[in-house]
């Protein structure tokens, strides 16, 4: 320190043998000196800097993990770097205000909070580093990580704040935390949204109610799409027309959502939908219309085997067969019901291993609805959308051979 001094004074002493005035050479002195000091921290700094990232580098391609590779890419070496030069004022600032004794207390204040911020952001870049490599694991890929770490950045910040107000008062910490106590209420009320956030989040990611890539609907918000980021505080999901919606994650317990994880992780994805048939086209089928009917390969065998069955059970009650409304009849409705049924057990990307049905519904004053229930084998959005629509073009075509009617408004009145 000793040296340190006699630097410092080595031109003061310089000036005032050129016959300075005392006081510009103090100001000319501490001018010169403040440059010399944060030039050198300055080279002091980029040696520190290069050091430290060639260091890091030289482990990331030693190492088999990519953790160090996401700490390069997010500056921790860099900021560590700072630590260096940050730490060698501390032992120039009494050389440097050696003349200005009253200012050392303040500038050793102010780099005591500039260490507080240096050492958050180096805990900041670590746990960016630290989300992002967690990502890259299959098991973390689904978890709301950023909630968590969000929640510990904001303990850090919680305590680097306090460390400020200590290093700035010259109070303990203790006494601080005292005075939050007091005002507990308040503080509850300001973080209201983040202990929601942080509690939802919680029960989200242990009650696995929700994953990142879920699709989920939730009418209430407008939400209907894919889930790409679980925060603390929100849920963003991009919806299928590439619109964003944000929704607060306390939301996702408080409210209903539907979450069709269930159906892409399932073998098939239902096809629930119904056609209406005109109900006056509806009647009983003639031997002529069974005959051209079993042309249809599908329904050939059915029919055969009803006409038996029906036949042996009109013979024994002694049915009049000349009135069709005694006895058993098939009818094209029945027919054409059978008909989808066999249709979709043949089609090759329905699942058959899953409910195949069609049934039909109770009378409406718009036609007797068909409903068609079985699961496609492919679940991606475009190519159910066509595979339901291939299936039910085919069965409007169908109607027609038939003779059945699909139910329409109708163009004109007469």
């Amino acid at each position: 320190m000793i040296g340190l001094i006699r630097i410092h004074e080595f031109f003061y002493e310089l000036f005032i043998s050129y016959n300075v005035i005392p006081f510009y050479a103090e100001i000319l002195n501490f001018i010169i000196l403040t440059v010399i000091i944060f030039l050198g921290l300055f080279i002091i700094n980029f040696i520190s800097k290069k050091l430290i990232s060639k260091l890091f580098k030289s482990l990331s391609v030693n190492t088999k993990t990519n953790f160090d590779d996401f700490l390069i890419i997010n500056k921790t070496p860099i900021y560590i770097s700072k630590l260096v030069p940050a730490a060698l004022l501390f032992l120039i600032i009494p050389f440097w205000l050696y003349s200005y004794e009253f200012l050392v207390v303040y500038a050793l204040q102010i780099l005591e909070i500039y260490l507080v911020l240096l050492i958050v952001w180096i805990i900041r870049s670590v746990l960016r580093a630290l989300k992002v490599y967690l990502k890259t694991i299959d098991s973390f890929k689904d978890k709301p990580i950023e909630s968590f770490i969000q929640v510990v950045l904001i303990l850090i910040w919680f305590l680097a704040i306090l460390n400020i107000f200590s290093i700035i008062t010259g109070k303990e910490i203790t006494t601080f935390l005292a005075a939050m106590g007091a005002l507990s209420a308040v503080i509850l009320l300001i973080f209201k949204d983040t202990i929601l956030g942080f509690v939802a989040s919680i029960q989200l990611s242990s009650n696995d109610l929700i994953r990142i890539g879920d699709w989920i609907t939730m009418k209430q918000f407008g939400a209907d799409g894919d889930v790409i980021e679980i925060n603390l505080n929100s849920v963003k999901i991009q919806n299928f027309d590439k619109t964003i919606t944000t929704i607060p994650t306390y939301k996702l317990i408080s409210d209903s959502f539907k979450n069709w994880r269930g159906m892409s992780e399932s073998d098939g994805r239902r096809i629930k939908r119904s056609l209406s048939v005109k109900g006056s086209s509806i009647k009983f089928l003639s031997d002529e219309e069974l005959v051209q009917l079993k042309k249809i390969k599908l329904l050939k065998n059915l029919i055969s085997s009803k006409e038996e069955e029906i036949k042996k059970h009109n013979s024994n009650l002694d049915i009049d067969q000349s009135v069709l409304v005694n006895g058993r009849n098939l009818t094209n409705l029945g027919l054409f019901r059978n008909y989808i049924e066999i249709y979709l057990k043949n089609a090759s990307n329905i699942n058959n291993n899953m409910t195949v049905m069609c049934r039909q519904l109770s009378p409406t004053p718009h036609g007797i609805p068909l409903e068609i229930y079985a699961f496609s084998k492919n679940k991606e959005w475009k190519n159910y959308e066509h595979i339901m629509s291939d299936i039910f073009d085919h069965l409007l075509a169908s109607l027609k051979s038939f003779h059945l009617e699909l139910f329409e408004y109708p163009t004109s009145i007469k």
